[in-house]
């Protein structure tokens, strides 16, 4: 019964005097074989037009055939903004019904761990996602943190290292808020062990930065946390080259005994007491995860080995020894 409403309907549609079989043919897929192409429904755009930019861009037979199915379907009022991905060898109410669906094209952006802001944007810009500038200027926005529920002064820290699958068109405000969003449900099961042991949110991700820049090994994760925590508490410094390095604008790969040195710089670990101002990176879970739960460890040092991993060590001599025997050719502060 459906069947034959809906070719009563198009015969109408189509001027009366088509046959139900020619109704239906102009139904069918507009073509044997092709690929897929974008297509795109722009915001308020009704039926008709739809109908017509389909049939222009060889998706469909005939817009008048689409546009009665539409109203057939009561889609009118149902079509949703957004870029598509459709072929000429789907049926029009398959296109129909993914237009209505919303079910829009996502394009993947993937963040790896341990990078800066500035070296995402230029990821999100080569998605197509937003634009780098206008990226970076809602993560330096001083009104960002609060807008999105996290402790500021910037977002430097919590643009969380994931593969994101997002939608062309959406704000760079909106981009960011999807990495936001990846943070804080990775955050939130850790808030209460970071409380514990006295750190804040950002003080956290701060530490936990610091460990995703220095270590690549999963398992070396909580051990550098616990060599931190270690000499936080004895009142030692940090003694970090990562921090130094996020410190020196334009850093050319070269830190010298001069970087080191640099009482200036505010993520200068060698020179100033405990954490730097705020994050150094923008550190994935398993950073986090160690940043608040360490290892127990009484370690207060550790070295390359020059293979990816490190060498830990309780005291200064044993530290001293194991720089020798790793890093003969270079000359080292007390920490990693």
């Amino acid at each position: 019964m459906k069947r034959l409403a809906l070719l009563l309907v198009l015969a109408l549609a189509l001027g009366g005097g088509f046959l139900a079989l020619e109704a239906m043919r102009r139904l069918e897929p507009a073509a044997i074989a092709a690929p897929p192409q974008l297509f795109m429904v722009e915001e308020g755009a009704g039926l008709r037009r739809v109908a017509t930019e389909l049939e222009r861009a060889g998706l469909i037979r005939d817009a008048r055939a689409f546009e009665a199915l539409g109203r057939y379907e009561k889609a009118e009022n149902q079509l949703r903004a957004g870029e598509y991905e459709l072929a000429a060898t789907q049926a029009p109410a398959e296109i129909l019904d993914t237009i209505v669906s919303g079910r829009i094209k996502l394009w993947p952006v993937t963040v790896p761990e341990g990078l800066t802001a500035v070296e995402i944007a230029p990821l999100v810009a080569a998605a197509g996602l937003a634009d780098r500038d206008a990226f970076l200027a809602v993560v330096n926005d001083p009104g960002s943190p609060e807008r999105f529920g996290v402790e500021g002064p910037g977002l430097e820290g919590y643009l969380f290292p994931e593969t994101y699958h997002l939608a062309h068109g959406l704000t760079a405000e909106q981009v960011v808020a999807a990495f936001l969003a990846q943070f804080k449900s990775v955050w939130e099961p850790l808030a209460a062990s970071a409380g514990a042991r006295g750190l804040s949110m950002r003080q956290a991700v701060t530490l936990a930065s610091i460990v995703e820049k220095e270590t690549a090994v999963p398992d070396e994760r909580p051990l550098v946390a616990a060599v931190f925590h270690n000499r936080m508490r004895l009142g030692m410094r940090l003694e970090t080259d990562p921090t130094v390095i996020y410190g020196i604008p334009s850093f050319d790969g070269n830190l010298t005994r001069a970087h080191l040195e640099d009482a200036s710089n505010p993520y200068n670990t060698y020179k100033i007491a405990g954490l730097p101002p705020g994050p150094i990176a923008n550190p994935g879970a398993g950073a986090l995860r160690a940043a608040v739960e360490p290892a127990s460890s009484d370690a207060l040092f550790f070295v390359s080995r020059n293979d990816g991993s490190h060498v830990f060590s309780r005291t200064y001599e044993e530290h001293v020894g194991n720089v020798q025997r790793f890093q003969v050719r270079r000359e080292v502060g007390d920490g990693g």
